[in-house]
């Protein structure tokens, strides 16, 4: 693979964010986002003005993205939360532990004393074993939480750790 970079996101990036975006979604078994949702609905959610939206691309290629948000307002805003997604054709390659790492580094750059992930699906274990490495621990269980589409009902699970 080429030099991952990381970079923000611009309108240009549109087309290559719902290219990463929709498999995804449509898959749902691991964001809590309607398996049907539009391009421009999703767009608009990732895109949230409240969101610093980043991608990571190399050769040219964008492979994936990732969201940086304040997890809640006023009393919560020094703790911050994220989201990842990775291209099909990138997974395993460690497009997700560099997003992370810029995602760490942003996030104490900005100010915040702490990152966490507010619903992370278990079944995901890729994801929560990338977290784990990275000194995320599991704060919590939501039983049953998350309606997996073929898994049935699975938790969810709220990790954190401090910046």
């Amino acid at each position: 693979m080429d030099e991952l970079s990381l970079r923000p996101a611009t309108e240009t990036d549109n087309d290559a964010l719902w290219r990463i975006m929709e498999p995804i979604f449509r898959a749902g078994d691991t964001y809590t986002v309607p398996r049907d949702i539009a391009r421009d609905d999703a767009l608009a959610y990732w895109q949230s003005p409240a969101h610093r939206v980043f991608v990571a691309e190399a050769g040219g290629a964008v492979l994936g993205t990732y969201i940086l948000r304040p997890n809640q307002p006023g009393g919560g805003d020094h703790v911050c939360n994220a989201a990842f997604l990775t291209a099909a054709e990138a997974q395993g390659r460690g497009v997700a532990r560099a997003m992370l790492a810029h995602a760490l580094d942003t996030a104490r750059d900005a100010g915040y004393r702490a990152m966490q992930f507010n619903f992370v699906v278990a079944t995901n274990v890729r994801a929560v074993a990338t977290w784990e490495r990275a000194g995320f621990d599991i704060v919590g269980r939501l039983p049953g939480a998350f309606r997996h589409p073929t898994a049935g009902y699975v938790d969810a699970l709220v990790m954190y750790r401090t910046l």
